[in-house]
């Protein structure tokens, strides 16, 4: 025999479902109008040191107890906020929380001045500038390097290429290193199907509209899901404010310089860290010179620096303390998101904190 509805219930669902679509209505009218965008980047920092529009940034902080600091390095195509997107989903200050002792380099916005900039640029005159910057405000002898993406391959290189600066320990987050295994990019770069030099506007630089566009079909479905997403949580203004602080952070590439796209294109065609032939101003770089304890991060449903792509690293360092970490993630996901929370950064911490000095 059918149950009869509970006229309070039913009541009661019909009256959330009202007060749902209403708020789904006035948080929708504000997503695509653009009003009420949430802050981002939000945890308290000094800038401690300044070269052109490269930035280095200590986070503030009044837990600071175990040493040496950490200095995370970010990629060169995307804004570093996501890894403080906001107060309840920050990379930084979680590690802030775990007593540590962060800076981090922005890379700002680069322009028609830095399209000569390539990848010595990076590894021999910015980032050597800016550990020693590091290291005198810290008040520190060495530091932990942690790189993600793109701004782990520049940690591995400048491990690799710089043996005198005081790297004790080594963090790759999602660093491809098998560029044979990324995919489209890998199959349009070694066949020859396209050259970098189309990408590569009147300023002198790849314009953000083509790096977006690009992860784009990446993930061709990305878009008809972020709607999908976007409509079941629009009734939910704490829901929201975080989709779109992603969201924000998807849309918002910078121009990557033209001499560090075109470098990256023919060392993407020669696999040169997989076969260990690449040269930086002339001379080679072997990761196997890289000696100092080493952790590897990836993530298994990483659609834009794919597992097999980061895998092989731990057998191209010459560390003998190797680790890696394989989670369940996307490429974003693994540190910006409740997977990063409940499992990427407590492992990172964890690994940190066994490499590092006990508290005073």
């Amino acid at each position: 025999m059918a149950m009869t509805a509970n006229p309070a219930e039913v009541l009661a669902r019909v009256r959330t479902d009202v007060e749902r679509q209403a708020v789904r209505a006035r948080n929708g009218v504000k997503y695509f109008a653009g009003i009420g965008r949430p802050q981002v980047g939000q945890t308290p920092k000094d800038v401690v040191w300044k070269r052109d529009k490269v930035e280095l940034w200590r986070y503030r902080s009044d837990r600071r107890r175990w040493r040496p600091p950490v200095f995370v390095i970010y990629s060169l195509i995307c804004r570093s906020y996501v890894l403080d997107l906001s107060p309840d989903n920050t990379f930084v200050g979680r590690l802030l929380e775990a007593g540590l002792d962060v800076f981090l380099i922005d890379w700002g916005v680069p322009d028609e001045r830095d399209a000569d900039n390539s990848f010595e640029t990076y590894v021999d005159y910015y980032l050597p500038q800016a550990v020693t910057a590091l290291l005198a405000e810290a008040g520190s002898d060495s530091l932990t390097l942690l790189g993600y993406c793109l701004g782990g391959d520049l940690a591995l290189l400048l491990a690799a290429r710089h043996p005198e600066l005081p790297i004790r320990n080594l963090i790759a987050v999602a660093t491809p290193v098998d560029f044979a295994e990324m995919g489209m990019f890998s199959r349009l770069f070694s066949d020859g199907r396209l050259d970098a030099g189309a990408l590569i506007d009147a300023t002198g630089n790849v314009p953000p509209e083509s790096m977006r566009n690009a992860f784009r079909v990446l993930k061709p479905t990305g878009d008809v899901n972020s709607y999908v997403t976007l409509w079941q949580n629009l009734w939910s203004d704490e829901q929201m404010a975080a989709y779109q602080a992603m969201g924000q952070w998807t849309k918002d590439h910078v121009p990557f310089p033209g001499a560090a796209f075109r470098q990256l294109a023919q060392m993407m065609r020669d696999n040169v860290l997989v076969n260990d032939t690449l040269l930086l101003g002339g001379k080679p770089v072997h990761l196997s010179d890289i000696r100092c304890p080493f952790l590897s991060v990836l993530a298994e449903r990483d659609h834009i620096s794919p597992a097999p792509s980061v895998g092989p690293v731990v057998d191209l360092v010459g560390s003998a303390d190797v680790e890696q970490i394989r989670l369940p993630a996307g490429h974003v996901g693994l540190m910006a998101s409740r997977t990063a929370s409940n499992w990427t950064i407590p492992r990172i911490v964890d690994w940190i904190h066994q490499h590092s000095e006990e508290p005073s």
